[in-house]
């Protein structure tokens, strides 16, 4: 090997066999992040290297040779908190942060690296090189197997979490005795829980927690990726041990994991924390952060596959006035369409739909449409007609438009990784070209793993072509990533840029967190469903997508009444809140099961609108900050070693945890806090000490009916008797937060009994009539004399208060004091 210095990096070459050489690059990148790509020096043809994920090629540090000897090279960071041991023979790499090794590459030797080969003369008749068959399909490998893989040692780890999609536990399992982990985007409809086995979407990260320290991998590769882990008890590894201190050694966990993917390069980033949420900061800049949604979509959204046509759509809003209940969002499903061709609508159902829009705009509510990205083969209809006149569709191995069934019957599918095809599908939104859409229109991309019926496992042939000549092996797992890329231009460019899309996509990848929202796919209405719904979303967020839900009371099959409450129950504190089912389940609008049964879940509902003010503040901070809305317990008690495989609990922000317990054999749910820190306030919800949460006083028949809703705040004491909580407010749908700093962010601090309102970001100015209007302060130890407010550069008034000796609640009524102001209330 030939080590050669570079300003901000270091290049290895290795030999894979005689005649070909691969280059090895190690950079260290702002932030506590370490990236290694391996690649060909001098391929046959280019391999792919996946673009678009990444925001902005990151920002490299110069590392330093701060020793050399025959076959091992130590580079270190400039501050030398992080040193990287390069050894030659056999190749390794070991990444040791002051002193302590966390991380080493290839020590297991599993590096590999299928070099692009010319093809032999015969080529078809070796089938497990070139070609491969999958039951009756055929998968002709134009330039061969081009796999990647490498191990990677985790030293004193034995927790690791992360690379969705799947139905298992929140802790990723040993995969030494069965399947590895699969990270390949497929539509399995009715998938079976606890496999390993990939779903609807993918994100190769993988996180490993222990009680001092948070690392992560972040594989980028798009083709199929398998991910082999393997837990085991090791002698204590420290570099430069003496014998004396190797005779001490003592068991520590190790934890190794080896990823192989199908094509591509090696190309890693090793993300070095040392916190959860440092980690969670380093990915979101290498991908991006949560986009902040519009404040509609955070609301209760109603969806059935399908609303039979205009009069049941006008039916089902008027049923939840009727009731009470509190919705924003109805949905469309292909039923819609004009025989499921996209952008169209049934001419006999909806006849006038943009009539049905301006009714649910005055009733101040949105519409959301399902549009799929396969094409109805038709050349009278002028969107197939233009792509095919184009060449935007995904060609087969033979160079003609590749061609599958699915819901239209025979179909084809635009190129989106072809940014010419993105910017045209963008443009199918605009309101002159989709005929009767609105602005209170919205868009749901499903089946963009994407679903192929009757393809090999249901999705695209992996030999079939895209933009710049490459395979869809190449590209698989970016597909929806692409399509949910181009519709959520689409609806920001139909608003010239002023206003946030929502788009919901099935099929996602790393970095689809920048353009909405996702959810875990055809679930089914069966308890087991509902618990593992849990774990499912708890990954997603780990992985950057914050914005993600399962469906409520599950889309297969008809719940039992007592599950679908639960399932709302649960729902209501989930950061996408959807009801939906199949076309084959009987009608479950919230009100069809009985007075009781309507009660609880139009309690579950309206509790979710009283929380909204907290919840979008926590999505403010998903967006700026690259917090997960929905937590693990160990994220926010990371020394506490019992939190570290749960998975029936969890946090929303740092302040509400939510718990959840079932006993399967008599379907009893028992609602229990995680530890005495935490404050009841309903079934199953708790505060925790030291906080306080923002609410509205009531709720409203839509988002946009509590704009002028006065706040309330709870405010948990902790041992100390202090709290503290923020509030984020802006117009709920614009970019003019972010163009025009039209926010307001303030901080709410109690603390020697006084609880005081002040500005977090003086950059941002927003106007609001709504008023703090009540107080309740939760653990207030004693029962004041009296309560004053002042305002700043107000008049001091008194204040309404009650006190509850047995629960030692005050409650502070009247209040009326601006949210966009300071002041303070003092109490003696």
């Amino acid at each position: 090997s030939n080590f050669k210095k570079l300003f901000l990096s270091l290049q290895v070459y290795l030999f894979v066999c005689s005649q070909v050489l691969l280059q090895v690059e190690i950079y260290e990148i702002e932030g506590n992040i370490f990236r290694l790509k391996i690649d060909e020096a001098s391929p046959l043809r280019a391999r792919y290297k996946v673009p678009d994920v990444l925001i902005k090629e990151p920002t490299t540090k110069r590392l330093f040779i701060s020793h050399k000897e025959a076959g091992i090279l130590v580079l270190s960071s400039v501050n030398e908190d992080y040193k990287l041991q390069v050894t030659s023979n056999p190749f390794q790499v070991e990444l040791q942060s002051k002193g302590e090794t966390v991380m080493s590459m290839n020590s297991n030797g599993l590096l590999y690296f299928e070099h692009l080969q010319p093809p032999p003369s015969d080529r078809y008749k070796d089938l497990g090189l070139w070609q491969e068959k999958f039951g009756n399909f055929l998968d002709i490998k134009a330039h061969g197997p081009t796999s990647v893989g490498m191990d990677f040692s985790l030293h004193g780890y034995d927790h690791v979490y992360g690379i969705p999609q799947h139905t298992e536990t929140l802790l990723l399992k040993n995969t030494s005795d069965g399947d590895a982990y699969r990270l390949y985007n497929l539509d399995i409809f009715g998938h079976k829980i606890h496999e390993k086995i990939g779903i609807y979407g993918s994100v190769p990260l993988l996180l490993a927690h222990k009680p001092n320290r948070t690392s992560g991998i972040f594989w980028l590769n798009s083709s199929e990726t398998l991910v082999d882990i393997s837990t085991k008890a090791v002698a204590e590894h420290t570099p430069s041990r003496s014998a004396a201190e190797t005779a001490k050694q003592r068991a520590v966990p190790l934890t190794d994991v080896r990823w192989m993917s199908e094509s591509g390069i090696i190309d890693v980033f090793l993300l070095m924390g040392p916190t959860a949420f440092d980690t969670f900061k380093q990915f979101a800049q290498l991908t991006g952060t949560q986009a902040l949604p519009p404040l509609f979509s955070l609301g209760y959204h109603q969806c059935r596959w399908n609303y039979e046509d205009e009069q049941d759509v006008k039916a089902v809003d008027a049923g939840f006035d009727a009731h009470d209940i509190p919705y924003d969002v109805i949905w469309l499903d292909i039923e819609h369409t004009d025989g499921k061709r996209y952008f169209t609508w049934d001419k006999q159902k909806f006849q006038n739909p943009r009539k049905m829009q301006e009714h649910l705009r005055k009733k101040k509510r949105k519409l959301v449409v399902i549009v799929d990205p396969h094409i109805k083969v038709d050349p009278s209809y002028t969107l197939y007609a233009q792509a095919k006149e184009k060449g935007y569709f995904v060609k087969d191995r033979n160079g003609q438009d590749f061609e599958g069934i699915s819901w239209p019957g025979p179909s084809c599918y635009p190129d989106f990784t072809n940014p010419e095809v993105r910017k045209w599908y963008a443009d199918q939104f605009a309101f002159k070209t989709y005929k009767a859409s609105t602005n209170i229109l919205f868009v749901w991309n499903d089946m963009n793993e994407p679903s192929v019926f009757k393809g090999a496992e249901l999705t695209m042939q992996k030999d079939a072509v895209h933009y710049n000549n490459w395979e869809h092996r190449e590209v698989h797992n970016l597909y929806g990533f692409y399509q949910q890329m181009a519709t959520a231009e689409g609806l920001i460019r139909r608003s010239s840029g002023k206003e946030r899309p929502f788009v919901l996509t099935r099929s996602f990848f790393a970095g689809s967190q920048k353009y909405g929202a996702v959810w875990t796919g055809d679930n089914t209405a069966d308890w087991s469903y509902l618990k593992i719904s849990i774990p499912m979303l708890l990954t997603i967020n780990m992985a950057g997508i914050s914005f993600c839900g399962a469906d409520v009371g599950g889309f297969i099959g008809d719940p039992e009444p007592e599950l679908l409450v639960r399932w709302y129950q649960a729902g209501a504190y989930q950061p996408f809140f959807r009801g939906h089912s199949n076309m084959e389940s009987k009608r479950r609008e919230p009100w069809l099961f009985g007075e009781k049964n309507t009660q609880i879940i139009r309690r579950a509902i309206r509790e979710r609108y009283v929380l909204l003010p907290y919840l979008y503040t926590l999505f403010y901070r998903a967006h700026t900050a690259a917090e997960p809305v929905m937590r693990s317990l160990w994220i926010e008690f990371p020394e506490k070693m019992e939190t570290f495989d749960v998975e029936n609990e969890y946090m929303l922000g740092k302040q509400v945890s939510y718990s959840l317990g079932f006993d399967l054999n008599i379907f009893e749910v028992v609602w229990k806090p995680f530890c005495p820190g935490f404050v009841f306030l309903q079934i199953p919800v708790f505060q925790r000490g030291g906080t306080v949460i923002p609410l509205k006083t009531t709720a409203g028949k839509s988002t946009e009916w509590m704009i002028d809703i006065s706040y309330e705040l709870h405010v948990a004491l902790d041992t100390e008797a202090c709290a503290i909580g923020e509030l984020y407010i802006d117009d709920g749908h614009s970019f003019q937060y972010l163009h025009k700093k039209q926010f307001l962010y303030r901080k709410f601090t109690f603390c020697k009994n006084i609880l005081s309102s002040s500005c977090i970001d003086e950059s941002g100015q927003y106007h609001t009539t709504c008023v703090v209007e009540r107080v309740i302060i939760l653990g207030f130890g004693k029962h004041p004399t009296s309560v004053t407010a002042s305002p700043k550069d107000g008049k001091k008034t008194e204040v309404v208060f009650t006190y509850d000796t047995k629960t030692s609640v005050l409650t502070l009524e009247n209040i009326a004091l601006s949210v966009d102001a300071d002041w303070e209330i003092c109490i003696s």
